[in-house]
């Protein structure tokens, strides 16, 4: 998707238009893009100043112009006490933000950043996102970011566009990618712990859990098999007052800090629900009983994975 949109790939149909223009015969070097590299890709034996430098370098920019231009992206970026440094004497989080001047200090029409985070460890990328949603925001130009993290989608975007093998599944904002998937495989993908995916067999208006009966959506044909899709943080533990529950032995809790990951095997199956429930809540005895409360459940067609409510 990058390659085409920076010009490097011809699309074998369709248009790509920037700022409402239609670049598909523009060269690359004419589309006025910028780039971040997974791996920064900076120039080892440049200081930082003249790697932010280089490209305008290309573009014969005035000295004055260029000096002005990388002081104001140093100072955005905090590099100012780092210009005259080299790119082996900079720290992971330090040559992204390197990698990052280079492109803003080209004032491009767009930005196209291919999971420039990757490289860094969990505490570095959580500090680094922080600064690039701030960016982001500041920049009022097109960002165009691809990752394999859920969390960087989710925070820095202000629309996500879910692929797989090639082809479009959902284009969204992130509530909506969130709360309303487009089919099984987006409701998979997204959201940590995944989302219980459950294929149920179907009797009249009702799907059989196990050992249980749950309530189908009203639909205008039900298939004989249907997924039911429930978030953990969803799944609490069941009630008197509860109207869908299942029961079932749990095998694993797993300690998150202020909360606790249950697995649950459902009785009469050998499917498995996961609960995210507060650190302090607890059940009695070998067995749970976990309600699936109807607003929170989510139904796909088992066959292709289509949302059907």
């Amino acid at each position: 998707m990058l390659r085409l949109i920076a010009g490097l790939d011809r699309p074998t149909r369709g248009h790509v238009a920037i700022g409402g223009r239609i670049v598909n015969a523009v060269p690359p070097g004419q589309r006025n893009i910028a780039m971040v590299f997974q791996s920064y890709a900076l120039y080892p034996h440049m200081t930082v100043a003249d790697n932010i430098a280089a490209a305008l370098k290309l573009r014969k920019i005035p000295l004055n112009e260029i000096q002005h231009r990388v002081n104001e992206v140093g100072h955005k970026l905090g590099l100012e006490l780092l210009l005259d440094r080299k790119p082996g004497q900079l720290s992971g989080g330090q040559r992204q933000r390197v990698a990052l001047a280079r492109a803003l200090v080209r004032e491009p029409d767009v930005f196209l950043l291919d999971e420039p985070l990757s490289n860094l460890d969990a505490l570095l990328r959580e500090q680094v996102r922080a600064e690039l949603k701030q960016l982001f925001n500041s920049q009022n130009k097109p960002v165009v970011y691809v990752t394999h993290d859920q969390t960087e989608a989710m925070t820095l975007s202000s629309k996500i566009a879910v692929l797989y093998d090639g082809v479009l599944q959902q284009f969204d904002s992130p509530h909506r990618i969130y709360s309303y998937p487009a089919n099984e495989f987006v409701a998979g993908f997204m959201g940590s712990p995944q989302m219980n995916l459950l294929k149920i067999n179907c009797q009249g208006n009702h799907g059989l859990l196990g050992d249980f009966q749950i309530t189908l959506p009203t639909l205008p044909s039900v298939p004989p098999q249907i997924v039911l899709g429930i978030r953990p943080e969803d799944v609490r533990l069941a009630q008197p007052e509860d109207s869908q529950i299942v029961e079932g032995k749990p095998y694993l809790v797993e300690e998150l800090g202020k909360e606790k990951l249950l697995s649950v095997r459902v009785d009469g199956s050998d499917k498995t629900v996961r609960a995210l429930l507060p650190a302090d809540q607890n059940w009695h005895g070998d067995t749970v009983a976990l309600a699936l409360p109807a607003k929170a459940l989510h139904w796909f067609n088992a066959s292709g994975g289509d949302r059907l409510n």
